[in-house]
């Protein structure tokens, strides 16, 4: 057991080394024509100049907290803080360099194999996959580092600033990207496919490049960061409570504390080991159609990881038991991730595009109630997989189903990051004049990107519900372990009902911020484009040679981006922190309860509503009640610019705002 923790760091620097020659294989691939590599280039240079903007402004936010952190409770908690930021920064810029390279290859093996889409997905895959391993592996690395340090029941705690510095990333990422990646979609939408009637990704339109670059910055950096916070958060979570649990509680029969708290690094090895093999396995299974590899490769590594689960959990000497929370937690994942594919790719999908017939109006309503509908299969796998972990492990339990459900983060990741590199790809050949053929295999790829992004999605969701669960027991157990007493949080009393309002209000104060600023930064986006299009005699009539004016368009986004990501990051830092403080930790229980609830709720709903109206719209592009231009179209096109903040920043933003205020509790609960 001690073996096999003391090598999870070089496990973790060996997967990032065969990482690196992914990318190597990517960067080496063909590449097209200079017109290709003109469009790709603005999207690279774009995205990388938005990272470098706010890494600026994150790493000043960074250095404060952890500066606090170490005055207040410990160096070495600041430090675990300061490393957990720093690697999911890395992680986001690894997976947004390769991504924005992938996109142009993607575009080229597209061009060059047309109609057969099986190189263009290995391409965009492959590319993708740099992303998933990135998380993975830099989340393994700094845990696994740590915990040979600090892996003892009395000093586990430091471990928790880890989780805090890689929620403060995602937060901020996630936001940041959200904002920047919707008010370039909907502008050059509103102002480009509605009022002007040019196609999608017409070079006309000077939003285009920008909404490609959102493409990255949003579901590429912002979901890895989600995905990063969730995987270490929900390691950190039941090693605390392996760490804390008290005498004579369920968790003590389950294993001694050093073998609980050793089990989740051991099944984090074997889950980035699975996603290796599985990426791996996508070479051989091309052949395939792309959503049936896509789908094979990801179970293919589901399955070797619940094999290696079953010999980690008796090579630790833990009860069998356990292995049953973390399969429940597995089948969990793949429960909401089907029932994600089949309000956002299903017969709910053909519903709305129906509805679309009769206007925009009718098209709202019906995404609503399928949003609605969504999310009451997800929160019943949630509910029946928090019993049995629960049943089987108590709540050491419903933190290792967490981890079981996280365990192929690499390859969920993987499949996830697809998408907007076929997007990009998509882009990249109507900028570039390829074809009505090859923008169908591009077209292709990416319709199945939508539904794996939601797929992604509402695994974010349900894993962000059992790791925010965890950390709210863990919390729980901590202040019992400062008052030497068992705490309990009491619904009858006043604080706790506070508490709970006060963290059910939360979230919808979020999103309410977050639609604001892409509403806001849209309203811009389509003033500019409608006064390059009336500024720039030609522009819109196409005359060869005439340009719009881009880098402004990506300003817009930028500094949209960059100005209204700091009042909800700020806001979820600082209310846990007043609340505890002020209130004391009955109030600020509650309120983790009142966040959780509420944001998964939230979550769920936003996510498929908005991936629903997305492929409502795509599908009548495809023929439809009338294709392309028709009223039935104009009328999705509506719906789908209502989705799209939906599904891509304040849907996701739940994700980051209940894990960061569970952990934010957990850091601080020492001083309360």
């Amino acid at each position: 057991m001690e073996g096999i923790v003391a090598a999870s760091p070089f496990v973790a620097l060996g997967v990032l080394v065969l990482t690196f020659l992914i990318y190597l294989y990517v960067k080496s691939q063909p590449v097209g024509n200079e017109k290709m590599v003109e469009v790709a280039s603005m999207i690279h240079d774009g995205a990388m100049i938005y990272l470098k903007r706010q890494y600026s402004i994150l790493v000043c936010v960074i250095v404060v907290i952890a500066i606090i952190i170490a005055y207040f409770i410990g160096f070495e908690s600041g430090l675990a803080y300061f490393a957990g930021s720093v690697l999911a920064m890395l992680a986001v810029f690894f997976g947004m360099k390769a991504a924005t390279r992938a996109n142009l290859r993607t575009a080229e093996a597209a061009r060059s194999s047309a109609p057969s889409p099986r190189k263009a997905l290995f391409v965009a895959f492959m590319g993708g996959s740099v992303m998933g391993l990135s998380v993975s592996a830099l989340g393994l690395l700094g845990l696994g580092v740590f915990f040979i340090y600090f892996g003892t029941p009395e000093s586990a705690y430091i471990i928790n600033g880890f989780a805090m510095g890689a929620s403060t990333t995602a937060l901020f990422a996630r936001l940041g990207g959200g904002i920047f990646t919707k008010s370039a979609d909907v502008g050059a939408d509103l102002a480009g496919k509605i009022e002007a009637g040019i196609p999608e990704d017409d070079p006309r339109n000077p939003g285009v490049i920008a909404d490609n670059v959102g493409d990255n910055v949003g579901d590429v950096a912002g979901l890895g960061a989600d995905l990063f916070e969730s995987y270490v958060g929900s390691i950190i979570a039941t090693i605390a409570i392996g760490a804390t649990a008290l005498a004579g509680s369920r968790v003590e029969a389950l294993g001694t504390a050093s073998a609980l708290i050793s089990l989740p690094i051991m099944l984090a090895v074997v889950g980035l080991l699975a996603s290796v093999v599985g990426i791996g396995g996508m070479r051989f299974m091309d052949a395939l159609r792309p959503a049936m590899a896509l789908r094979l490769a990801t179970l293919s590594a589901a399955i070797l990881f619940l094999i290696g689960a079953w010999f980690m959990i008796g090579l630790a000497g833990v009860s069998v038991s356990l292995y049953y929370a973390v399969l429940t937690g597995c089948l969990a994942g793949v429960a909401i991730g089907l029932t994600a594919e089949y309000y956002t790719g299903g017969m709910p999908v053909q519903r709305i595009a129906s509805s679309s017939r009769t206007g925009a109006g009718t098209n709202l309503i019906t995404g609503l109630a399928t949003g609605f509908e969504s999310v009451v299969l997800p929160i019943i796998a949630i509910v029946i997989a928090i019993f049995i972990a629960h049943y089987h492990g108590g709540i050491y339990g419903i933190g290792i189903a967490a981890v079981g459900m996280l365990a192929t983060t690499g390859m969920v990741m993987s499949v996830d990051a697809y998408g907007p590199i076929a997007d990009n790809a998509g882009g990249i050949s109507e900028m570039s004049g390829l074809g009505e053929e090859v923008r169908a295999v591009t077209d292709g790829l990416d319709e199945i990107g939508n539904t794996t992004a939601a797929i992604g999605k509402g695994f974010a969701i349900g894993s962000a519900a059992l790791t925010a669960l965890a950390l709210f027991s863990a919390y729980t157990l901590a202040i019992s372990k400062v008052r030497g007493e068992p705490f309990i949080i009491d619904i009858t009393e006043s604080l706790v009902v506070i508490g709970l309002f006060l963290g059910a209000a939360l979230p919808f104060l979020i999103a309410a911020l977050t639609m604001t600023s892409v509403g806001r930064a849209a309203v811009k986006m389509v003033e500019e484009i409608r006064g390059q299009f009336r500024s720039i005699p030609g522009l819109l009539e196409g005359r060869p040679g005439v340009k719009p004016d881009i880098q402004r368009c990506i300003n817009i986004s930028t500094d949209a981006a960059l100005r209204e990501m700091i009042a909800p990051g700020l806001i979820a830092i600082l209310v846990p922190v007043l609340t505890g403080f002020l209130l004391g930790p009955e109030a600020l229980g509650g309120m983790l309860g009142g966040v959780t609830v509420v944001g998964v709720l939230l979550a769920l709903f936003m996510s498929n509503a908005g991936g629903a109206w997305d492929n409502a719209k795509k599908y009548i592009e495809k023929g439809a009640y009338g294709g392309k231009g028709s009223d039935t179209h104009k009328a999705s096109v509506v719906g789908d610019t209502v989705g799209d903040p939906f599904k891509d920043t304040s849907g996701p933003a739940m994700n980051i705002l209940i894990k960061l205020i569970a952990i934010v509790s957990l850091v601080i609960a020492p001083l309360l």
